[in-house]
């Protein structure tokens, strides 16, 4: 069977190599390497078999390019809950878990959910649940 020829903007290559460099998500990050790898004009086929993507997701990837643009790789909404620990929150407790919790004031040398959730409390004024901490 014969492949259709894919046919993209002539702007595909740059906004998408700006797409690439400016977004801060993974997952977007690797939808635009792969897309992009089948503007410049490899087939489906190998970039599926060069990334660890299936075949369905690049092309389905593509098809959002073609249709919606840029905004088509993006992550749609998904349903349910929003997370409680949001960006902002991410960062200090990544700086926290790196931090030794005898620095603050913690009893043991290693931290416990419940050591970090106290300690996040106090430095960010946000209370948080030992069981949110343990999700991230």
């Amino acid at each position: 069977m014969r492949t259709r020829k894919l046919l993209f903007p002539t702007d595909a290559l740059p906004s998408l190599d700006r797409f690439f460099k400016q977004t801060k998500e993974v997952r977007v990050c690797r939808r635009a390497q792969a897309v992009r790898a089948v503007v410049v004009g490899q087939r489906l086929q190998t970039v599926s078999d060069t990334l660890p993507f299936p075949y369905a997701a690049v092309r389905q990837w593509v098809q959002h390019l073609a249709v919606h643009g840029l905004p088509g790789l993006a992550d749609p909404a998904r349903p349910g809950r929003p997370s409680t620990v949001t960006r902002e929150l991410a960062h200090p407790l990544a700086r926290l878990v790196a931090q030794d919790p005898l620095q603050h004031g913690v009893s043991h040398s290693q931290w416990s959910c419940q050591a970090l959730a106290a300690v996040l409390a106090r430095e960010t004024g946000v209370s948080l649940s030992r069981e949110s901490i343990r999700a991230v």
